[in-house]
Formats: structure tokens, C-alpha cells, sequence
């Protein structure tokens, strides 16, 4: 049976679940049949090499870190050939999130919106996790590690979290992603202001180096923004970017925003909108973010993707590489395959 197939007749039934609980149905379903060997039935994502940032990604097409928060599911979401796999957001401790329900299915939208607020089971165990993945075990691809703060660290402290967490996944993570645009962190967002995000990308291009000297390895830090941001402020960061010569930048997360969505049920639910709704907001952040990174910086495109020509938007409006998250839920994995065809003829710098 065809992963598309499968997909349709399983759908009905995880859409007839809350949506947290469809995921603590999916992921643990995942990870049994990737065991039982059943994932190789699955078509095959044809290789379409990329280098990026210093890695060699087998094909442009990424899992986007939140699906996976403690690193427990990285081999079963490896065997549906995506091209490199994020994982987290992981904080230095152990946190229940946000109170559920924490997360909304909008099917007219093709969106969800989601509160979790970093939920996981801290940085100790999420490496843990990492260590005993046969993808990491075995080299078998790209690993980002997609780290944050703890809700009960204090804004003023937030650079403590991140470099704790660094020195933590730093040995195990093929790229480390700093999270500082989910909205579901209070005050988090304020770390993408000037001088908040070069006193923060200061200290962890310090560290940075510290660590490749330590490890013998230099792993490429990037980091993820939101799409909520306007046309001065992505010059900041862009310029905050090239001055501290990050290696890459993610964009971006969910919106705050609900003006696609208005009327319909949860629209008005607290939290990230992700999904269709963002599409065209993190492809004008793509935009101007390559007008003034040019080649220098590579970009990670996420946001909305359900199609591959989503996908090839996303290199159309300059990035290297794309991610994939809502879709996931919306299409499943033949979505993957999908977006890995119609990216095979687009390269991009």
C-alpha cells in the first residue's frame, strides 16, 4: 500500500482525535513500523545532493523542528526520506508546556494553531535520545538541533539557556537552530530587537568557537525568526546576521497574525498560526532576507508548504533548502516526495 494511500484511509480517523492526541497516536505508530522494516514498502525519495552551510544534505527537503520535540522519533521520521531531520525545541529543563487543549486543527485554512510552549523533557534527555537514534549512530544524514529557554528563565537571562543548551547538543548536532521567534514564550521574541540579538549572537559565536576548538568539529549555528516582522527590522537582522557571521537563518515560525483566518472555529484560540495562512508572509521575509544577505547567508524556507510548487516558491524567493511541518499533517508523507520532485531541476546559491 502507497504511503498516499495509507495517508487517506488513516486521516479520518486522527482528524476525529484532538489534535495532541493524533500525534501521541502517530509518532509512536511511526516509530513500531519503521522497527517492523514497513516504511521501506514506502516510494522512494530519489537523491538530489545539496551543500549547504558545509553539509551535504541528500535532497532539499527537511523535516521542521516542533513534531519531534525530545529527539525520540528521529529514526521513523528519517525512513519517510526527507533530506535532513530537525528536532526540539529543547530547553535546559524539563518543562509540561502550556496548559492543554494547546493545539487547533483550522481544516478550511489548512492551518493549526498551536500553544504548547516548549514542552519536553529537558536538554539531558533529549540528547540522550539523539545518542541512541541509528541516524545519528550511524551518520545516515543531516541532524539539526533546535534549542530554547525555559518559560521560568527571566528575558535578561535568556543567552544563559541557549548557551547551556549549545554545549549540551553541540557534539551530537550536524547544525544547532537557536529558536528565538515561537510566540508562545513570553517575552521570547524581544530577542530578535537589536541590541538584545547581537549581545546574544555575540556570546554564542564566542561559544561557537570554544566548542569547535574543544570538539575538533565546527557545527554551523542558524537562526529562526518569526514572519511577523517588518521591513527595518529583517535589515537589522540581516545586518546582525552578516556582523556575526552566522551560518544560516530559518524563516520563519508561526504568525501571530489572524487575518487569513478570521471567522473560523479557534481562529481566535492564542498561540503560532502555521499552515497555508503563512505561506505568503514567510516567503516576503525569504524575500527581503536574501535582498540583503545575498549569497553570503543561507536560508531555510518553511511556512506553509502543501504542494510542491509551495516548495519551489520557497527557492523562487531565495532559499537553499526548505522545511516541512503542517503539510505533514494536511498531506502526509507523500508530501515529502512531492516537494523533493519539484525542487530535483532548482538549485539555488
Amino acid at each position: 500500500m502507497s504511503d498516499r494511500l495509507l495517508y487517506a484511509l488513516a486521516r479520518p480517523l486522527l482528524f476525529s482525535l484532538d489534535p495532541e492526541a493524533a500525534h501521541h497516536l502517530t509518532l509512536p505508530s511511526l516509530k513500531k513500523a519503521e522497527r517492523l522494516g514497513l516504511t521501506k514498502a514506502f516510494p522512494a525519495v530519489p537523491s538530489d545532493p545539496r551543500t549547504v552551510m558545509g553539509l551535504r544534505f541528500d535532497n532539499p527537503v527537511g523535516l521542521a523542528a516542533g513534531l519531534d520535540k525530545d529527539g525520540a522519533y528521529i529514526d521513523g521520521l528519517a525512513s519517510l526520506g526527507f533530506g535532513f531531520i530537525e528536532v526540539g525545541t529543547v530547553t535546559p529543563k524539563p518543562q509540561p508546556g502550556n496548559p492543554q487543549p494547546r493545539m487547533f486543527r483550522l481544516p478550511r485554512a489548512n492551518a493549526i494553531i498551536n500553544r504548547m510552549g516548549f514542552n519536553n523533557g529537558g536538554v539531558d534527555a533529549f540528547v540522550a535520545n539523539v545518542q541512541k537514534s541509528r541516524f545519528y549512530q550511524d551518520k545516515q544524514g543531516v541532524l539539526g538541533l533546535n534549542i530554547g529557554k525555559n518559560a521560568s528563565t527571566p528575558i535578561e537571562r535568556a543567552a544563559e539557556d541557549y548557551l547551556h543548551c549549545l554545549e549540551k547538543v553541540y557534539p551530537y548536532a550536524s547544525y544547532v537552530t537557536v529558536n528565538i521567534s515561537s510566540p508562545n514564550t513570553k517575552n521570547l521574541r524581544q530577542l530578535q530587537g537589536g541590541s538584545e540579538l547581537d549581545a546574544l549572537l555575540s556570546q554564542l559565536k564566542q561559544a561557537q568557537q570554544r566548542l569547535a576548538d574543544r570538539h575538533g568539529r565546527y557545527v554551523p549555528i542558524t537562526l529562526k525568526i518569526a514572519p511577523d516582522v517588518e521591513q527595518d527590522q529583517i535589515r537589522q537582522i540581516a545586518a546582525a546576521l552578516l556582523d556575526h557571521r552566522m551560518d544560516g537563518v530559518i524563516a520563519t515560525n508561526t504568525t501571530t497574525s489572524r487575518d487569513a483566518v478570521q471567522g473560523m472555529p479557534h481562529a481566535q484560540e492564542t498561540g503560532g498560526l502555521s499552515g497555508a495562512p503563512v505561506f505568503d508572509m514567510s516567503n516576503t521575509v525569504i524575500r527581503a532576507l536574501k535582498q540583503e544577505l545575498g549569497n553570503a547567508i543561507p536560508i531555510i524556507g518553511v511556512g506553509g508548504i502543501l504542494s510542491g510548487d509551495d516548495a519551489r516558491a520557497k527557492l523562487d524567493a531565495g532559499a537553499s533548502l526548505v522545511q516541512l511541518y503542517t503539510g505533514l499533517i494536511y498531506r502526509g508523507p507523500a508530501l515529502i516526495r512531492e516537494c523533493a520532485a519539484a525542487l530535483r531541476t532548482v538549485q539555488h546559491a
